[in-house]
């Protein structure tokens, strides 16, 4: 490791600003990383890179620094950045949670070394060790028995109670053999990259979002409020840090993670005890260069002192302790050639422009291509084909273009746009209203294909048990089917399902069957809502099935006649008529209905039913119904369900724990009722 390999940031003398320029400054700064810490800490949906945040953060600590006088106890930079959700129960923090100051060069560990040696008389021991990237956490144990885990939150005062998600963690101890009276601990959990890989790999064959990186992952997954996921994903976990011990003394941070490996604890691996600043910088770099070789993500390396009682002399600011630094590592870039730009359709549609690059190693592995995200990406950097480009792994993980060397461009570079057609199926593309993202339109598109399946088989579409995400993987791996329509001829393959064994033994494939034999007579609206057609969802499928008696009649309408249906825009009409207008639909309804697919709706039944003409927002949760179950009920009646309050809604239903809907209701004077109230809306006759 070298000084040159550190992060420098943009240096600036702030004493030359004037005292409104600072103000102006120092507000925007805060606002920025206000939001930030948000995105990072509360959302798990973080927009910049932890390299540009701490640019921020460094800006900021200047700034105050040049300027004392407008220094804040509120300024991000004086407290820990992050607030507890309200849904997961707040619990007081016993000990703080706080934040490490981040260092970026030799020059920074050496001045940390030299002035905590400088306190002291004696030797002074420092403990290095990776700082896993994840989300912190405090466990707490009463007489041996694990009783409660709660993230960061504030940092401060509160934190989220996530306890019985954290239960479904395998490596956490939840008994431990010497039962002492009251213990504390704090540690990091995080996603291994093997079980990152596989999360989105799940998440892109239902059409969920992708992660950015296994930080995000396991930050969102540890909030999540059904503690099942948490088990899915295989959530893993490391101790740090000994936080308070009633019954046992320690003189040494290395001797209570001793003692917290004999009681099972994952502790931290591959810590090193230093004593001078040289030791302390190798040990730094030698983490830095097994870094790549992990199965799990680091962000850093933490220095400490290794002596507990010297860290209660330290003490420790509103926001850090000063008995410890957080060394971050640059992230790692180079330079390549651009070979080629590809095409890939992901199984939501989307089309992502994919770099083919000339073979470069960065970050412990070899990089040969690169996302470039989107047109917009492109045609901002202006990436050509045959040029020279930085690239790096963002989060040591996924592999991004970040720039072009313009002055080394060659002549013959080439510039890049999307197809207009699917590359996939041939099927036009569509530019995502204020979206960056281009999408294929094709309505039985073989790479969007799982996600079609499983969407069409959802509950508010088909409504086919037994058609979940892996069922669909292994009917797709195993050749059965190739389209929707493949569905309805795989009692063609039972006996070859069932000797396989891909889906289950012969219940399993038996009750499939059943289930997809039994969709062919569901009503038009679910098969239109099923087909999947942009914008149209449940409701305007009802709406298309209640007005036109069959697929023939309604792929024969016009964007006019659409436009005269209740509720429909030209953006819902537009989109209908293009669907069927598709060669790939004509072909694919055909097939349905020569597989027995019924295309006709439901007869309609006379007079008004109890909700025709009003407009409903289900908030909170309602004591007997899900909200799935109550929007149904209510659409069934002739109402409508809005995401949204308005001036238009009829009826807000509350249930316990009921948001930010409720008080707009009451803002606007919007009728609000309990589900009891709802029910008897439903049971009232003309």
């Amino acid at each position: 490791m070298t000084d040159g390999d550190a992060f420098t940031a943009e240096i600036f003398d702030f004493t030359t600003l004037t005292r409104l320029e600072a103000v102006a400054m120092l507000a925007d700064l805060r606002a920025q990383i206000a939001r930030h810490n948000r995105l990072y800490y509360d959302e798990d949906q973080p927009e910049i890179s932890d390299e540009d945040y701490d640019a921020l953060m460094r800006r900021l600590r200047d700034l105050e620094q040049a300027w004392p006088d407008l220094l804040d106890a509120g300024s991000p930079s004086q407290i820990v950045g992050g607030t507890v959700r309200p849904v997961l129960g707040a619990v007081a923090h016993r000990v703080p949670m706080l934040s490490l100051q981040d260092v970026f060069n030799q020059d920074d560990v050496r001045d940390f070394v030299q002035r905590v040696g400088a306190t002291f008389e004696e030797t002074t021991v420092f403990v290095v060790e990776p700082k896993i990237d994840g989300l912190s956490v405090a466990l707490r144990y009463e007489n041996g028995l694990f009783t409660l885990g709660l993230t960061r939150g504030d940092g401060v005062h509160t934190g989220e109670d996530v306890t019985m998600n954290l239960r479904m963690i395998k490596n956490l101890p939840l008994t431990l053999p010497e039962p002492v009276a009251d213990l504390e601990v704090r540690g990091e959990v995080y996603l291994p990259f093997e079980a990152f890989e596989r999360v989105n790999a799940r998440q892109e064959a239902i059409g969920g979002k992708l992660f950015a990186n296994p930080r995000n992952c396991a930050a969102g997954t540890l909030r999540q409020l059904d503690p099942n996921v948490v088990r899915e994903r295989g959530l893993a976990l490391f101790i740090f840090n000994l936080q308070l011990c009633r019954g046992k003394t320690f003189q040494t941070h290395s001797q209570s993670l001793a003692w917290l490996a004999e009681q099972g604890f994952p502790v931290i691996p591959d810590y090193t005890l230093c004593q001078t600043a040289d030791e302390v910088l190798q040990a730094v770099a030698r983490i830095g260069e097994q870094r790549f070789r992990l199965p799990y993500g680091i962000d850093g390396a933490v220095i400490k002192l290794d002596d507990l009682s010297r860290r209660e002399q330290m003490g420790a600011t509103s926001k850090m302790p000063r008995w410890a630094v957080a060394y971050k590592y640059p992230p790692e870039k180079k330079e390549t050639r651009l070979l080629d730009i590809v095409v890939q359709v992901g199984r939501t549609g989307r089309l992502t422009p994919m770099a083919i690059l000339k073979p470069v190693q960065l970050a412990g592995t070899t990089v040969s291509r690169a996302t470039l995200h989107n047109q917009d990406y492109i045609d901002a950097l202006d990436i050509r084909i045959g040029d020279l480009v930085q690239v790096q792994k963002a989060g040591d993980i996924i592999p991004a273009v970040l720039g072009v060397n313009l002055p080394k461009r060659p002549p013959d570079a080439r510039k890049f746009k999307l197809p207009t057609t699917c590359p996939v199926c041939g099927a036009p593309t569509e530019r995502e209203q204020d979206s960056a993202d281009v999408r294929c339109t094709g309505s039985d598109c073989p790479a969007q294909l799982a996600r079609h399946i499983i969407y069409f088989a959802s509950k508010n579409a088909m409504n086919i048990d037994g058609l979940g995400p892996a069922t669909v993987e292994a009917l797709l791996q195993g050749g059965y089917v190739e389209s929707l329509a493949d569905l309805f001829s795989l009692n063609q393959h039972r006996d070859r399902l069932i000797e396989s064994g891909i889906i289950g033994k012969e219940k399993s494939v038996d009750n499939l069957l059943s289930g997809i034999d039994a969709a062919r007579q569901n009503p038009l609206d679910r098969l239109l809502t099923g087909l999947g057609i942009r914008n149209i969802g449940r409701q305007a499928a009802r709406v298309l099935a209640g007005n036109y008696p069959d697929m023939d009649s309604l792929m024969a309408a016009d964007e006019e006649q659409l436009l005269a249906l209740p509720d429909f825009g030209q953006v819902s009409a537009r989109a209908v008529v293009s669907f069927f207008r598709q060669e790939q639909t004509k072909i694919l309804i055909d097939r349905l209905k020569r597989a027995g697919v019924r295309m006709t709706g439901e007869s309609q039944i006379a007079g008004r039913r109890p909700l025709d003409g009003l407009t409903f927002v289900l908030t909170g949760t309602l004591p007997g119904l899900s909200r799935s179950q109550a929007g149904e009920l209510i659409e069934k009646a002739g109402g409508k369900v809005s995401g949204a309050v308005s001036a238009k809604t009829s009826y807000v239903v509350a249930g316990e724990a009921a948001g930010s809907k409720l008080d707009k209701a009451n803002q606007l004077a919007v009728p609000v009722i309990d589900e009891a109230e709802l029910l008897r809306l439903l049971e009232e006759e003309e």
